[in-house]
């Protein structure tokens, strides 16, 4: 006698990924989905996604979905969890999202403690549009727009959205995780489960901060492109739990 072991998600629909070869877009669209079913929350689960790659996933979720403009996904949420307390609410942002146009929208409703779930893709670039250099392009990264490597007396430094969150009293969860091994894996689906317990238990604002790869703007292979997040990107961006109320 079989026994089923492995399956998709319920909340995860059956179309197909149009990320590219190895993104993690799809991987942590799983995951989520993974602990919707978990907490069986898709009954009244309303996700925001904006502009960005992050766009798509209204295309791969069985749970209601809304576009918002280009960095107003937490306000947006916001008004959803407002009108609409009962409903389960998360928003799906990029870096070039969350990190720069949306940088307000982010702060302030961390500020207020909205009792709303963001996860928070951090790949460094600007995806979609090109490759471009992001908020939170490292130093010397190479971009499309700073092909020598990202300098910072002229661009600045990367910001380090879980630090600034984590500095203010409304967040009841800031975490960041790298889903780039079976270990990395396993936590970034536990912080995402317990950012979202944090809003079923009234607690307020949390965020994930998931360092992801975009091998097609780095110009790497799939498994370049997790090397150099568990080798590069984590000395700058530390992993781990800022927030915890």
């Amino acid at each position: 006698m079989t026994q089923k072991v492995f399956e998709r998600p319920r909340a995860l629909s059956e179309n197909t990924f149009s990320y590219c070869a190895g993104c993690l877009h799809g991987v942590v669209h799983r995951l989520i989905a993974e602990v919707i079913d978990e907490l069986d929350l898709m009954e009244r689960t309303v996700g925001i996604c904006p502009v960005g790659c992050s766009v798509f996933m209204y295309d791969y979720m069985e749970c209601d979905m809304i576009e918002a403009s280009h960095g107003r996904a937490p306000a947006v949420a916001t008004g959803v969890k407002r009108i609409l307390p009962g409903s389960f609410v998360f928003a799906y942002q990029g870096d070039g999202d969350l990190a720069a146009i949306g940088t307000a929208e982010t702060i302030h409703s961390a500020a207020r403690g909205e009792n709303i779930s963001v996860v928070f893709i951090n790949n460094g670039t600007y995806g979609m549009t090109g490759g471009q250099m992001a908020p939170t392009t490292l130093v010397g990264a190479k971009t499309t727009t700073c092909p020598e490597g990202r300098d910072p007396a002229i661009a600045g430094y990367p910001i380090k959205v879980c630090e600034l969150l984590s500095s203010l009293d409304g967040p009841s969860y800031i975490a960041r995780v790298a889903p780039v091994s079976a270990g990395g894996l396993a936590k970034t689906k536990a912080a995402i489960k317990k950012a979202f317990q944090k809003q079923l238990d009234g607690k307020g604002f949390s965020l994930v901060e998931v360092l992801s790869n975009c091998p097609t703007q780095w110009n790497m292979s799939p498994i370049d492109s997790l090397k150099w997040i568990e080798e590069t990107a984590t000395k700058h961006y530390p992993l781990g739990e800022f927030v915890d109320r």
